[in-house]
């Protein structure tokens, strides 16, 4: 069974967001709500990087351990989803998640936030698959339809990839041996000629 990755590829990111706009339009997520928003480091200077972040659906994913309703549960493919049922939004995967994953859906007073939200990898939830009851509490379910999370397919760049974490490893291992060390062909030297020390 394949292992179920998300790898940005910071040498190619160019902060159009459309990873982040993809996702809010696909799962029509609520206003306030963002499940992939793009970083920048070193915004403004020499060596600036732009990575796309959301749940990285980890092995040991910090945000089930510390669940005290274990509504976190990792899926055959390896995608770390939760159950909107047994949450009952006391946040504390928000703060174990070093990735800020897990968010509320609303912004008010403690105890009337409603219950986490976060990235499905486009795979919906416990629900039945393609139910409209998936598709109200979790989003669209891509996975079933064989199709791969929007926000990599809409990346124009191809920063963002998603799919088995073997394939994108080798993927992204082709891709340091063509560019060779620093940025290569995507980065900051391309677009601005000068030279990096790195």
């Amino acid at each position: 069974m394949a292992r179920m990755k998300f790898l940005c590829d910071a040498d190619r990111c160019i902060e159009c967001n459309a990873c982040v706009t993809a996702c809010k339009n696909e799962h029509e997520v609520p206003w306030g709500i963002n499940r992939r928003r793009v970083v920048t480091l070193n915004d403004g200077l020499p060596g600036e990087r732009s990575v796309s972040m959301a749940c990285m659906h980890c092995t040991d994913a910090p945000c089930a351990s510390v669940c005290p309703v274990s509504c976190f549960y990792t899926t055959a493919d390896a995608v770390v989803l939760h159950n909107k049922d047994t949450c009952i939004g006391c946040g504390y995967c928000s703060y174990a998640c070093p990735f800020g994953a897990p968010q509320y859906p609303q912004t008010a007073n403690f105890g009337t936030r409603g219950k986490m939200d976060k990235c499905t990898y486009c795979s919906g939830g416990p629900e039945p698959d393609m139910s409209q009851a998936e598709y109200v509490k979790y989003g669209a379910n891509r996975l079933a339809e064989g199709k791969l999370p929007l926000c990599a397919e809409m990346c124009s760049t191809k920063a963002l990839l998603a799919g088995d974490g073997d394939i994108i490893a080798e993927i992204y291992r082709e891709r340091v041996v063509t560019r060779g060390y620093g940025s290569g062909a995507w980065g900051w030297r391309t677009a601005y000629g000068e030279t990096l020390t790195v």
